[in-house]
């Protein structure tokens, strides 16, 4: 046997060491997840199964930015809690881990912030990209609802829109379908308006 092929065949074996050091897929517990080292991947955990998505763009992080910054600058002028942009870890439930975009605490629920994890949030942002547009549209819009959090924006980069959803009676019910040229408004924020060019810019 050559030397390339001991080698090769030593780097499957030290592959399938490491491989084994971890839980299979729909086995991870939230203990396994919070051993995780520290990575610049945004790593969520739902049901078992980790979450992978790749680096946010610069255009995702743009959008995140201007939006975070509006909506930041209108909490503190009001006094009305905390915003927080990602990653930091929300729990919705035990083995439920998100990671939204943007994150507003009210000062009602201050009590839920920890410093490792968050509890349930009063309003969540995702901005999608290409890779999770499923995550964002299906499973963490019936997570977000099922958690009981008051407010959901799905801001779309393709479409250059922003969809504000208000939970009534347990449901998600679209408040606004907001395009350019118009003004985004939340209900849960009082007086909080936001031109969609301005997140777009």
């Amino acid at each position: 046997m050559s030397q390339t092929m001991v080698e090769e065949l030593q780097a499957e074996d030290r592959i399938l060491e490491i491989a084994e050091l971890f839980p299979r897929q729909g086995e991870w517990t939230e203990e396994d997840y919070f051993r995780l080292p520290e990575s610049n991947r945004m790593i969520e955990l739902s049901k078992g199964r980790l979450i992978i998505s790749p680096s946010p763009t610069l255009k995702h992080q743009t959008i995140s930015g201007n939006l975070f910054s509006l909506i930041r600058n209108h909490v503190r002028a009001n006094n009305l809690g905390v915003v927080i942009a990602a990653p930091m870890d929300v729990r919705l439930r035990k083995g439920i881990i998100r990671k939204p975009d943007i994150i507003f605490m009210s000062n009602e629920h201050r009590d839920r912030l920890t410093n490792e994890c968050l509890g349930i949030p009063d309003l969540v942002v995702e901005i999608l990209s290409k890779n999770n547009i499923e995550e964002d549209r299906k499973r963490k819009f019936k997570q977000y609802q099922k958690a009981g959090i008051p407010e959901y924006w799905i801001v779309d980069t393709f479409q250059q829109t922003v969809e504000v959803f208000t939970l009534e009676n347990g449901a998600y019910v679209l408040s606004g379908n907001y395009g350019t040229g118009e003004i985004a408004q939340s209900k849960l924020l009082a007086g909080f308006q936001v031109a969609v060019d301005s997140v777009f810019e």
